[in-house]
């Protein structure tokens, strides 16, 4: 007589009930999310890879952050250039048409009017910090008020608060740019040029209307040094549009490094969904298979077989 017994068949089935179960988890999972697993370990032997290309990843990121934190700064000393050179062009201009007209009525209010100008560009902010202030940047870059502090302070200079430190900022892995300008170095011809009028008038007296000729000769001389102070400021204004445009041709080239990397992660983690809901529907059949197979052997017995006295 064969000898009857159930319990190997049933840790057969229970162990395919269970590899079922898992199957079918993992299949509903990546259903789910869109990627092949949730964890590192889940990527067996490219766990190593994908954990190095997302460290790339993460740095690419990086700098692509700051590139537009700087970017951003970079716009606001453009503004502040722009603002400073305008109100320089508005000093010569106010100059010139005081020798045009030969009246000098008027000009003190609009030099004025144009040197709060130049003060106030020089004293531009960027998210609460003062841009041409050097790593003083809690302070103002400048302390004149007005004409008047040109001559009344002990120099063009001490007018300055900068010290010397020229901000420099990482745009990639192997690039990094002097994006900082200070006011002293910007501002310091066009104060001058202010000054040398206001000590003018100071000494002299306002000027007239019409202009006599000791005033006409100063004007004509100053006017020359107004306009060189304008184009010192368009100078340093042309270098900070130069830097802008590196950052921005550095900022297209981590993008394209960016969809590259993502793409070569994409290809490890991103599961293939028809794939997956094919292994989704196999993995339920075999597991309502195997449960079933369990639920019918249930009713296999050897009392079954043993006859009813």
């Amino acid at each position: 007589m064969d000898r009857v017994s159930t319990a190997t068949l049933y840790s057969s089935l229970v162990g395919n009930l269970m590899t079922a179960q898992s199957n079918q988890v993992s299949a509903a999972n990546q259903v789910a999310s869109g990627k092949v697993a949730t964890d590192l370990q889940g990527f067996g032997s490219q766990a190593q890879t994908l954990t190095a290309m997302q460290t790339v990843q993460a740095q690419t990121q990086s700098f692509l952050d700051q590139g537009n934190a700087i970017s951003a700064k970079l716009t606001s000393q453009d503004t502040a250039f722009t603002q400073i050179s305008n109100s320089m062009n508005d000093a010569s201009s106010a100059i010139s048409s005081a020798l045009a007209t030969g009246s000098g009525s008027n000009i003190m209010q609009s030099l004025e009017t144009a040197f709060q100008g130049v003060v106030a560009g020089l004293n531009t902010t960027f998210n609460g910090q003062y841009i041409f202030s050097g790593g003083q940047v809690n302070s103002p870059a400048t302390s004149a008020t007005s004409l008047a502090s040109l001559t009344s302070a002990p120099s063009v200079g001490s007018l300055f608060n900068n010290d010397q430190y020229v901000a420099s900022n990482q745009i990639s892995q192997n690039s990094t740019i002097q994006t900082g300008f200070l006011a002293s170095n910007v501002g310091t011809a066009a104060y001058n040029a202010f000054q040398s009028i206001e000590s003018y008038v100071q000494t002299n007296g306002p000027f007239t209307s019409p202009l006599t000729t000791a005033q006409t000769s100063f004007l004509q001389s100053t006017l020359s040094t107004f306009q060189s102070a304008a184009q010192g400021v368009t100078t340093v204004q042309a270098q900070n549009g130069l830097l802008q445009t590196e950052v921005t041709n550095t900022q297209t080239d981590l993008t394209d490094q960016s969809t590259t990397m993502q793409s070569l992660i994409g290809n490890i983690t991103d599961a293939d969904m028809a794939k997956a809901s094919t292994n989704l529907q196999q993995a339920q059949l075999a597991l309502q298979a195997s449960a079933k197979v369990i639920a019918s052997l249930q009713s296999d017995s050897l009392v079954t077989l043993l006859p009813v006295h």
